[in-house]
């Protein structure tokens, strides 16, 4: 079987190609961009998968409010293309979105199952759930896979990846100040990539929720990740108000991962776990 994984150079297109092995078919942004409709036509045509992957994002959260048609040219228009060019070849195509979109439930407090009606916050989550809308309504066959909290050996620079800013700012500052009130779940891209690819064996396709076991807040979080590291940097909660981001966030997008869990036959490992392990393979790098 040959596999396509657009966004192979990112923290969870890296360990989903590792996982993949042969298999998996590597596409950079320097192979294809997935806002070009021709483009993606030339590289499937060139690649000639038995499915496709597509981890690709525009993610800076933040930065989209001010950039809105970048986010939505990646975010939406680029898995439409992949549906609309895998759909015409029969190609199965496995789409990743985010937590994201949920958040309007201003009282929520138990976690979000895939029959929840979204409600996205901000330019960037709205722009993750119309991408999912696009597949759903043009390729039949599609995985649709909401995750949260990704982080990834790939991401070791920081940027998009909350482990390795909590151990830099660690580093340069004597006082961390994390928020406390947006509760979601941590997820390493390792254990991730071993669940796709589970699922990836099956035709059961639809809409699914994949993250590790349990929620923290993102205080909670980095408390375990100075823990963990043996790092003594005082650390602080504040409110989402008091951080002053641009975009707003959920303040609780925990998912239900049940249905995943029903079809591959195995539940992912709780996120504690699941970082104590990424950290022990980081500093053995």
């Amino acid at each position: 079987m040959r596999i396509v994984v657009v966004g192979a150079g990112g923290q969870l297109g890296t360990d989903l190609c590792r996982h993949l092995g042969e298999a998996a078919v590597v596409l950079t942004h320097a192979d294809i961009e997935i806002t070009n409709k021709s483009s993606v036509a030339r590289a499937i045509d060139v690649a000639r998968p038995d499915l496709v992957v597509n981890t690709a994002a525009y993610n800076p959260v933040d930065r989209a409010e001010d950039e809105p048609a970048a986010a939505w040219n990646v975010n939406a228009l680029g898995p439409r293309n992949l549906a609309a060019i895998t759909g015409e070849r029969s190609i199965p195509l496995m789409h990743i979105s985010t937590d994201y979109v949920f958040g309007a439930a201003a009282n929520q407090t138990t976690p979000y199952r895939e029959s929840d009606a979204p409600g996205p916050l901000s330019v960037y989550a709205v722009s993750k759930l119309a991408g999912e809308y696009f597949v759903q309504a043009i390729n039949p066959r599609h995985f649709i896979v909401r995750t949260c909290g990704l982080y990834g050996l790939a991401g070791r620079a920081g940027a998009g990846n909350f482990v390795e800013t909590v151990l830099r700012l660690s580093r340069e500052q004597e006082r961390l100040t994390i928020v406390n009130d947006q509760r979601c779940t941590p997820t390493a891209t390792d254990d991730l990539a071993g669940m796709l690819v589970d699922l990836l064996q099956t035709s059961a396709w639809g809409l699914y929720h994949a993250t590790s076991s349990g929620d923290a807040t993102w205080f909670e979080f980095a408390r375990m990740v100075l823990q963990l590291s043996g790092i003594d940097t005082e650390i602080v909660p504040i409110t989402s108000a008091r951080y002053g981001a641009k975009a707003r966030r959920p303040q609780y997008s925990v998912l239900d991962c049940t249905r995943l869990y029903d079809v591959v036959g195995r539940k992912a490992d709780d996120w504690q776990s699941a970082l104590t392990r990424f950290l022990a393979i980081r500093n053995d790098t």
